[in-house]
């Protein structure tokens, strides 16, 4: 799983909206404490998914923090 951490509550639920509608698995979760983002929520989601929701992402203008992979058991930002 991947993750998408943003800068405000309402890009974040957008972005779940918008996922959803496009059939993409996502589950809200609390933003990790070792990512720095304006808000306390993030979107977890399939990482086969990633090139669907970087597609959505960039057409619908939602503003994101970026996208995080955990390795090592740490957050390592993959997509800004």
């Amino acid at each position: 799983m991947l993750l998408m951490a943003f800068d405000s509550t309402q890009q974040a639920l957008r972005a779940e909206m918008l996922l959803e509608y496009a059939d993409i698995e996502n589950d809200m979760c609390p933003t990790p404490k070792e990512i720095t983002a304006g808000c306390a929520l993030s979107l977890e989601f399939p990482e086969d998914a990633l090139v669907t929701v970087k597609e959505i992402i960039r057409d619908e203008r939602v503003e994101i923090r970026g996208i995080f992979s955990k390795k090592e058991n740490r957050y390592v930002m993959i997509e800004l």
